[in-house]
C-alpha cells in the first residue's frame, strides 16, 4: 500500500455476512424491477423495492445506520454507479482513477491517495462502465474498446477495456466541480500572485489573444474558465468544447459540443468544424477548450482576422515546446505551407501563453507568463513577464519558490493603457 491512503467503505460493507445481506436484497428486487418500464426504474421506486425487501427479512436489531449503508450501496449498484457513488459525493476529489476492479486511486486536494474501494469482479467494473455508456448510446466491446463519456453533471470519463487495458476494465473520471473558482481563489493557493492577477484580468478585457499551455492536469481548465470571466458581459462568446466544462456567467454565450461519431463511424462533429461554423456566427470572443489538430490553424487564422481576445488551451511543455506544437498542429490541417508562414501566423495571432504546472507536491502555480513578440530572423521570438523561481524542497515535500516579474513590461503595454489598464512599475518589477 502506498504511504496515502484513505478510507471510503463504512465499516459495515466490510463485513462478508453484510455483503451477502446485500446481495440478497438486490437478488430479490430484481425479478420485479425487470417487469417495470426503464421509465419506472428510478431511484425512489427501487429504493422503497429494497425497504420493502428489507422488512421482510424481519431483522429488528439492525442498527439504523448500518440498514441505510446496506440499502445506498444496494441501490448504487441497482440503479447508480456503484462503489463509485462514494467517491463520487466528496466534493473535494478531482479526479477518481479506476486502475481495475480491486485497486482505485483518486485525487483529493491535489494529491494522490489510494482508496479502499473495490468492485466485486471485472463483470461489475462493466455494469458500471454500461450504465455510464449506454444512455450515451455508446458502448465499449473487443473491437471498439475505449470510450470518452460524460456523466449527467458534466464529469468527464474516460474508460478502456481489454484488449488495451491489459489488466481489466478501467475508467478515469474527471470531476465536474461545483465550485465555481475565481481568480482571488488562485492567489490564495498561490497559483498566480496579485501582481499577475491584475496583468491577467488587464489582458484579457483589453483583447489580447491567450495561449494557455501545461501538463495533464496542471490546472489549463481552471485557468481558462477562470480568465473567461473577465470578458464583459456585452459582448459575444462563443464556447468550442469537447465536452462542455466551461461555466461562463455572460448573457451572451453560445456553448458548442464535439459530437463523436455514430456506430457506423459517420456523423462526427469535430473541434475543427465548430471552429470554422463559429466564424459564421460573428463571435466577439472565441473560446476553444482545447486545440489539439487542424483546427490550430482555423483557430490562428481567427486570431489574426479580427477575433482578439479569444482563449484556448494546449498541452505543452514549456511556452517554446509550445510553439512547436502549434507547427506541428496546424500542418495536420492539410493545407501545404511553408514553416516560416505559420511561424508568422502564430507570432501574429498570439499575445501571450500562460505556462500551467502541477509541482512534485501536488501544487498548481503558473510559472510561466511569456509575451509572444514576434518575429527574429525565422523564430518567433518570446519574453517572460513573470516567472516561479523554485528555491528548494523543504522537509515535508513542499516546493519553495517565489512567482515574480522579471522586469520587463510587455510590447503591447500600450493596449492596456488604450483599454483604461495604467499598470505600476511595481508590477512589472521595476527597479529588479
Amino acid at each position: 500500500m502506498p504511504e496515502k491512503t484513505i478510507q471510503y467503505v463504512p465499516p459495515a460493507l466490510l463485513d462478508a455476512n453484510i455483503l451477502r445481506l446485500k446481495a440478497r436484497l438486490m437478488a430479490m428486487v430484481a425479478p420485479e424491477l425487470q417487469k417495470l418500464p426503464a421509465l419506472q426504474q428510478n431511484r425512489a421506486t427501487v429504493r422503497a423495492a429494497l425497504e420493502k425487501a428489507l422488512d421482510s427479512l424481519n431483522l429488528p436489531g439492525m442498527p439504523p445506520k448500518v440498514r441505510g449503508e446496506i440499502l445506498d450501496a444496494a441501490l448504487a449498484d441497482l440503479v447508480g454507479y456503484g462503489p463509485l457513488e462514494l467517491l463520487l459525493a466528496d466534493s473535494e476529489i478531482s479526479e477518481i482513477m479506476v486502475n481495475n476492479a480491486r485497486l482505485t486511486f483518486v485525487e483529493r486536494s491535489g494529491e494522490l491517495y489510494e482508496t479502499d474501494i473495490q468492485f466485486e469482479n471485472d463483470e461489475h467494473v462493466m455494469r458500471i462502465i454500461d450504465r455510464i455508456l449506454l444512455p450515451l448510446g455508446r458502448r465499449v466491446d473487443y473491437d471498439n474498446p475505449t470510450a470518452d463519456a460524460r456523466l449527467p453533471d458534466g464529469s468527464r470519463v474516460n474508460v478502456a477495456i481489454p484488449p488495451v487495458a491489459v489488466d481489466g476494465p478501467n475508467l478515469t473520471i474527471r470531476k465536474f466541480l461545483q465550485t465555481k473558482m475565481t481568480m482571488a481563489d488562485l492567489v490564495s493557493l498561490g497559483t498566480v500572485n496579485r501582481y499577475m492577477a491584475t496583468f491577467l484580468e488587464a489582458c484579457v478585457i483589453s483583447r489580447m489573444n491567450i495561449l494557455i499551455t501545461g501538463n495533464t492536469s496542471s490546472g489549463k481548465s481552471t485557468m481558462l474558465n477562470i480568465l473567461s470571466t473577465f470578458i464583459p458581459n456585452h459582448e459575444r462568446i462563443v464556447t468550442i468544447e469537447d465536452a462542455v466544462e466551461l461555466q461562463l456567467k455572460q448573457r451572451h454565450v453560445v456553448r458548442l459540443e464535439t459530437k463523436l461519431p455514430n456506430v457506423d463511424g459517420t456523423g462526427a462533429v469535430t473541434v475543427r468544424d465548430l471552429v470554422r461554423n463559429a466564424l459564421r456566427m460573428r463571435p466577439d470572443r472565441l473560446v476553444v477548450g482545447e486545440v489539439r489538430g487542424g483546427e490550430t490553424l482555423d483557430m490562428l487564422q481567427a486570431m489574426n482576422t479580427g477575433h482578439s481576445g479569444s482563449l484556448t488551451t494546449l498541452h505543452a511543455n514549456s511556452p517554446r515546446d509550445a510553439i512547436a506544437r502549434l507547427e506541428t498542429m496546424a500542418l495536420m490541417s492539410g493545407l501545404d505551407l511553408p514553416v516560416s508562414a505559420l511561424r508568422r501566423q502564430i507570432a501574429s495571432a498570439l499575445n501571450l501563453i500562460v505556462h500551467m504546472n502541477r509541482l512534485q507536491d501536488g501544487t498548481r502555480k503558473a510559472i510561466q507568463i511569456t509575451e509572444v513578440v514576434g518575429m527574429e530572423s525565422d523564430i518567433v521570438t518570446l519574453t517572460d513577464i513573470f516567472k516561479f523561481v523554485q528555491s528548494g524542497v523543504n522537509t515535508d515535500g513542499k516546493v519553495l519558490g517565489e512567482l515574480r516579474p522579471t522586469g520587463i513590461r510587455p510590447m503591447f503595454n500600450p493596449r492596456l493603457e488604450m483599454a483604461g489598464f495604467k499598470l505600476g512599475g511595481e508590477i512589472f518589477g521595476a527597479g529588479l
